[in-house]
């Protein structure tokens, strides 16, 4: 079980954002940030799988409780939260919420409780408010420092002791010997990575030059021209 890939933050754009307080004149509003069930319900699907994760709605004094369980191996670890009251007009967003903190238990949507709540305009929404298109930007600046991270960059060649047997330097060894050292070297980011590959890779160099001394002149010559 991966239990980084179940905290690793959401893309900005799978976070919602809702008004908390307001100010006197309900002009501004406290951003707070939040996820979906349905986000949940795909985290937990991607890193369990389908079948790798489970969830129970008891009550407990008045309360939604929500138990969320995951295989671990051969066994089930349960972990549960609760929201809300359990009378039937709050239900579903009892239901809902006590869901979501459950998950908060396993470490999924937590770092949201670590996200900035700016303060932003607001617009009427019925009985309530929205937050208005304008404070957008302010709201993705809040989340620069939870963004799902960036897939590692792949990590280019490095310098490396190719094997070789002492005295056995026939052209079927030789030359490809020469143009597998040649190609990494071309590759290597920098003098200093030439430089530590060409170390590396010294006593091959001095046992292919007590026996062909022509193609180690040449290895050599072509490394010069990368340096």
């Amino acid at each position: 079980m991966d239990f980084d890939k179940l905290r690793a933050p959401f893309p900005p754009e799978r976070v919602s954002w809702r008004v908390g307080s307001t100010t006197a004149d309900k002009k501004k509003g406290l951003a707070l940030a939040y996820i979906d069930a349905r986000d949940v319900m795909q985290r937990l699907d991607e890193v369990c799988g389908p079948a790798g994760w489970q969830n129970t709605y008891p009550h407990a004094n008045g309360k939604t409780v929500c138990a969320i369980g995951i295989k671990v191996g051969d066994e089930w670890i349960w972990k549960s939260n609760g929201a809300g009251d359990s009378d039937v007009e709050a239900e579903k967003g009892a239901l809902s919420d006590a869901f979501k903190r459950a998950a908060v238990q396993w470490g999924i949507g937590r770092y949201l409780y670590d996200v900035d709540s700016p303060w932003v305009e607001i617009e009427p929404m019925g009985r309530s408010f929205k937050i208005a298109e304008s404070a957008k930007p302010a709201l993705l600046k809040a989340l620069g420092g939870a963004k799902a991270p960036a897939p590692p960059a792949p990590e280019g060649p490095k310098p490396i002791a190719l094997p070789f047997k002492k005295g056995d330097w026939i052209p079927l060894t030789a030359k490809p010997f020469v143009a597998q050292f040649l190609d990494i070297a071309r590759k290597l980011p920098d003098k200093e990575a030439r430089q530590q590959h060409y170390k590396l890779n010294e006593p091959a160099i001095t046992d292919l030059r007590g026996v062909n001394a022509e193609t180690a002149n040449y290895l050599d010559n072509k490394f010069a021209e990368l340096t």
